[in-house]
């Protein structure tokens, strides 16, 4: 187990990347439960299972998760601007 001390100051930057990234995963769990759960009522309510209706919030929520990872995961800004100046720098 961790000993960090709760009260030490925190580094604002990796903080806030902490924060995005838990949020990334709980919005990923609902986005697993809740379209589970849509599939399943239309499961057991589609009598011939034609349509799949799911696949509009699977999608549409979908794509919103994909650019929250991005931003939790391959978003620090911090970094790639010190990257770009640095490139800037050397030529």
């Amino acid at each position: 187990m961790n000993n960090t001390n709760m009260n030490e100051p925190k580094d604002e930057v990796l903080w806030q990347i902490a924060k995005e990234r838990v949020g990334f995963k709980w919005s990923l769990l609902s986005y697993v439960f809740v379209n589970l759960f849509l599939i399943g009522i239309w499961y057991f309510t589609s009598g011939n299972l034609d349509h799949f209706w799911p696949i509009w919030p699977i999608l549409g929520w979908g794509i919103g998760l994909v650019f929250q990872y991005l931003k939790a995961y391959h978003g620090n800004r911090v970094n790639n601007v010190e990257k770009e100046y640095q490139k800037l720098k050397n030529n």
